[in-house]
């Protein structure tokens, strides 16, 4: 029996996020950039990010947020605060909040993200989802059943060049069948700003936020 699809319109859909405050946010950004902004470039990314889940088949959009939402945020989502401890603790706690339907979980870190990304996914009964990052770590991460998250992602150390190859072998290891998305770049530096721009589509508020930073120093 085929796992149901997270492109069936009936998945959770999760952003895990931080609100793009100066100082707090996209700190290895700083220098070149000051700490506003690398602020303005993480609101730009996290806004591309959140309109292209819009455009995605969901049954329910959660923002997973440490911090307060602003302006940027849409409409059409339900925002929970991140739960304490560290990545792997607030990743497992994201997918608790969802009932037995699959749900995918992405960061904000991909605004280069398009929707024919994540519609596809599924469409063979695939148990989880996994898209890898090119520094070693998961831009996104996926379950038909949700309720298996916690086991196979506390205890994942996080945010290594290991990241996403223990993640992804926990997956396998537990006998799930593992669809895999594209790789994709985060967004950490500068020179991960411009290589990840040009991958952007039309209309990216990221590309815009990065020109205009280029324009102001010429």
């Amino acid at each position: 029996m085929n796992s149901p699809s997270v492109a069936a319109g009936s998945a959770t859909l999760l952003v895990i996020a931080k609100a793009p405050v100066p100082g707090r946010v996209k700190t290895r950004l700083t220098p070149p950039y000051t700490p506003q902004e690398a602020a303005a470039l993480a609101e730009a990314a996290l806004t591309d990010t959140l309109h292209t889940m819009l455009q995605v088949p969901a049954r329910r959009r959660v923002l997973v947020l440490d911090g307060a939402p602003g302006p940027w945020l849409p409409p059409g989502y339900e925002v929970v605060p991140q739960a304490s401890g560290g990545l792997d603790e607030r990743i497992a706690a994201a997918f608790a909040l969802c009932g037995p339907d699959p749900a995918l979980l992405v960061g904000m870190d991909t605004p280069q993200l398009t929707p024919d990304l994540l519609t596809e996914v599924g469409p063979d009964g695939h148990d989880a989802w996994f898209g890898p990052a090119a520094d070693g770590g998961f831009w996104a991460l996926g379950f038909a059943d949700p309720s298996r998250a916690g086991a196979l992602v506390r205890g994942v150390p996080m945010s290594t060049d290991r990241t996403g190859a223990v993640q992804r072998r926990r997956l396998v290891e537990a006998g799930l069948t593992v669809g895999d998305l594209p790789l994709l770049r985060d967004v950490d530096t500068a020179a991960d700003a411009a290589e990840v721009v040009a991958c952007c589509p039309p209309g990216s508020r990221f590309a815009a936020a990065l020109d205009s930073l280029a324009e102001s120093v010429r």
